[in-house]
């Protein structure tokens, strides 16, 4: 393969991958590390360096449309955001120590964690309204935004607020570790835990996982595993791929983001268990 057919594979597949990353919440980086490790043959370190540089670049193309939309609740974001940068730095120095046979492994074992607690919600039917949470109302962390599908206002209330800041720190952590962003775990947080829907859950999740890449991304540049030859291409697809996907999640049921998630999760799960294993 010549460069130029290398370059060029990797900007188709990472344009598609962004546009996904974008509507799902989950950044492009779920798609790009197994497709560079498993469908190019690059080693893992290399692909999570290419992969977190990627995630910085889809977050800020997908960011600002969702926030012009208010489907990104940039209150929950900045919340959350602490407690994702401290895993970020937890992960990406943890990193180091871990052989790549085993981040296959927990890799895999995040994304089928992540599809199982969404695919619960595919069932739908009256869910009961979210329990009071006073520092959730202190914080003026609800909201309402407009959805297009639907043709109406959608107003929610935020709940669970600390166990969603714990576990985005453990979100965080897989980030760093990983180079994915973390919207596999984010995404399932918000949805689960805190009771956005679904539309905001990945629209605030597109905005966070920006800042938890680059809380981690100086890491990986100074161990030297972010191979510009490889960043490069997917960084420019990835980007572009993402500010086609926002025009796209806006016109989608609730419903259907919910079911690809779900599908894109427990494919890239099985993939990357089969190959750790």
């Amino acid at each position: 393969m010549t460069p130029f057919t290398f370059t060029a594979l990797l900007f188709g597949l990472s344009l598609g991958a962004g546009a996904l990353g974008a509507v799902l919440g989950i950044g492009g980086g779920l798609l790009l590390v197994p497709l560079l490790t498993l469908g190019f043959g690059v080693d893992i370190r290399f692909a999570v360096g290419a992969s977190i540089v990627s995630v910085i670049a889809t977050s800020s193309g997908a960011a600002a449309a969702y926030v012009r939309d208010r489907l990104a609740n940039l209150r929950v974001a900045m919340f959350l955001e602490v407690g994702t940068a401290a895993g970020a730095l937890t992960g990406a120095l943890l990193a180091t120590s871990l052989h790549g046979r085993w981040l296959f492994l927990l890799f895999g074992a995040v994304l089928a964690w992540s599809a199982l607690a969404m695919l619960r919600r595919l069932g739908g039917g009256v869910e009961e309204p979210p329990a009071p949470d006073a520092l959730a109302d202190r914080l003026g962390l609800h909201g309402s935004y407009y959805d297009v599908a639907e043709q109406c206002e959608v107003p929610y209330r935020v709940t669970g607020t600390r166990a969603g800041l714990a576990l985005m720190y453990v979100a965080g952590t897989v980030s760093g570790m990983l180079g994915i962003g973390a919207g596999a775990l984010k995404v399932p947080a918000l949805d689960l835990a805190m009771r956005l829907p679904v539309k905001v859950s990945t629209a605030t999740s597109n905005f966070m996982i920006g800042v938890t890449a680059a809380a981690s991304a100086g890491v990986y540049f100074a161990r030297g595993d972010i191979n510009p030859f490889i960043a490069g291409p997917v960084c420019a697809g990835a980007t572009v791929g993402a500010m086609a996907g926002t025009r796209l999640l806006g016109r989608l049921h609730s419903r259907t983001v919910r079911a690809l998630f779900v599908g894109v999760l427990l494919w890239v799960a099985i993939q990357m268990l089969r190959k750790g294993w």
